[in-house]
């Protein structure tokens, strides 16, 4: 029974220590290996463009959104904007329209889509409507560098590449002590997208700013976002997933800890099913870097709720076994205390508040976990006002 527990302990201890410290530093050894590596582009290619917006009740932002779109660098006549209004009730539509009676010089079409089912659904239902090559997807609180669709286009240079993704700049990160921790999860992150991108390919993308072959949209479930399911799928049918970091968006973060907190349990709306979704990843000989990428960067990550709690409770049950497991223990009640004391003090030291977002990042995925199992995850949510 002991070895069991030690066992136990074990193996969740390191799903927590490869998620945060060793995978990250496995990449980067991997960087060093593989840095004759780097992303192929090619700025004369120009397929004809769909950027599509989808918006949910946006009249605060669609008005710059469309605005922003216009000053893109890219061929007029190979370029077109679609909005896809999922089942707006303000006066989205009504700007829109007014927007594309007052821009005739400019192709731009407003789907209106009837019953909310979400964005994912709002995508399927509008890219049947599309033509082009290749369909740039962006949020209506997003706004594009001027030549972001050029930079994303350029990186399709061979007919494997079926996805890009481009870099989220989050332009509040000095607002709050939680848009900062927000910032440098996200600044760590990407860094290690860009070397599994150089590598082989990405396990994510992200909801700012992307695009994919139109040829290769696939329809996914409604619950499902195109961030974590299309760079899975691609890869899957041995296609790749991309990221450029030269396609740039930018974007606030939620600037109040119960608005990024909301953000977090929509992302983990799926995280049962994204531990392991396909069992084919684990098959390296295929999958190659993807299956290692997959099992380090989403795999340990989504474990992590889970982890916490078993590595707490078998830590307790082996305290009297030795004073190492009683020195851990101590250390975690010492790591969860200081998230307390982070939300009692208000205090704005660093460390306490990179704690205290880590543990919100933690009851996040729990609260994901319990909407799954009672069936209140839902593939629609309220936008959060903080960030528009």
């Amino acid at each position: 029974m002991k070895f069991v527990i030690l066992l136990i302990f074990y193996l969740n201890a390191f799903i927590i220590f490869w998620a945060m410290i060793g995978y990250p530093l496995s990449l980067k050894i991997l960087n060093r290996l593989y840095k004759h590596r780097t992303l192929r582009k090619d700025y004369t290619y120009e397929p004809t463009v769909t950027v599509m917006i989808v918006a949910h009740n946006e009249e605060k932002v669609i008005q710059d959104k469309l605005e922003n779109v216009l000053k893109l660098d890219y061929p007029s006549d190979k370029i077109e904007f679609l909005v896809a209004s999922d089942n707006s009730t303000d006066k989205t539509n009504e700007l829109v329209r007014s927007f594309i009676i007052n821009n005739p010089d400019y192709r731009i079409r407003l789907f209106e889509v009837k019953e909310r089912k979400g964005k994912t659904n709002a995508q399927n239902e509008a890219q049947k409507t599309v033509e082009s090559e290749i369909l740039v997807m962006t949020d209506a609180n997003s706004m594009l560098e001027v030549n972001s669709v050029r930079e994303l286009v350029s990186a399709f240079t061979s007919d494997d590449i079926s996805y890009v993704s481009g870099r989220l700049v989050i332009i509040n990160k000095n607002y709050s002590d939680v848009t900062n921790s927000e910032n440098t999860y996200w600044d760590s992150d990407t860094k290690l997208r860009k070397i599994e991108s150089d590598i082989q390919t990405i396990t994510a993308g992200n909801g700012a700013l992307y695009a994919c072959r139109n040829a290769d949209y696939y329809d996914f479930e409604p619950i499902k976002s195109h961030d974590g399911n299309m760079p899975r799928y691609y890869a899957l049918n041995c296609k790749k997933a991309l990221y450029n970091p030269d396609a740039i968006a930018y974007e606030k973060a939620g600037e109040i800890i119960e608005d990024e907190f909301k953000r977090k349990v929509r992302m983990n709306r799926g995280i049962l099913r994204n531990i392991l979704p396909d069992f084919r990843i684990l098959n390296i000989f295929k999958y190659r870097w993807f299956s290692y990428f997959y099992l380090g960067h989403r795999t340990c990550r989504y474990l992590l709720w889970v982890s916490h709690l078993i590595v707490f409770i078998t830590n307790s049950l082996l305290i009297q076994e030795h004073w190492f497991y009683l020195l851990i223990f101590v250390g975690q009640l010492l790591f969860y205390l200081l998230a307390v004391v982070k939300v009692t003090t208000k205090s704005n030291n660093k460390y306490l508040t990179l704690i205290y977002y880590y543990c919100v990042t933690i009851v996040a995925q729990w609260v994901g976990v319990y909407n799954i199992l009672s069936g209140k995850a839902k593939p629609f949510w309220e936008k959060a006002e903080s960030t528009r």
